[in-house]
């Protein structure tokens, strides 16, 4: 190994964002991290933004106007969807009152047709009734 060309080997202070801190060897006295095994999500189970230098708010700034208009434009659509639904839904409703209302004509016919055909063979049986009684009378009075 060549004498003064490699870097001294000191004590090492590593602190993280989250508040811990170790002490470790390296080449280099101090050290900071954003994460670290008590703060990872893979180690912790929990989930963490790490935003190193306001990337999250830039891409957000950048690409969330799309976003937003893309949510939008997709609830205008359900909207829609419901109105044409509820439309369809009324115009299914009326459609089966009209129904049910020409069904009721037609059973009023019906029903005065079948009265009026009562009515006539009725009328019949009593016209025939007093031609049946009307000989028995005559040969009755010759008597």
């Amino acid at each position: 190994m060549k004498q003064g060309i490699h870097p001294n080997y000191v004590e090492c202070t590593v602190r993280c964002t989250c508040g811990n801190t170790w002490v470790t060897r390296s080449t280099k006295s101090e050290m900071t991290l954003d994460l670290c095994d008590k703060c990872h999500p893979f180690y912790t189970g929990t989930q963490k933004l790490v935003d190193t230098g306001g990337r999250v708010q830039r891409f957000a700034d950048k690409f969330g106007g799309a976003a937003a208009a893309q949510l939008k434009k997709a609830e205008e659509a359900k909207a829609a969807k419901a109105a044409k639904a509820a439309e369809a839904e009324a115009a299914r409703k009326a459609a089966a009152e009209a129904k049910a209302a020409a069904k009721a004509k037609r059973a009023a016919e019906y029903a005065k047709k079948a009265e009026a055909e009562a009515a006539k063979a009725a009328a019949a049986a009593e016209a025939e009734a007093s031609a049946e009684e009307a000989p028995a009378a005559e040969e009755n009075a010759a008597e």
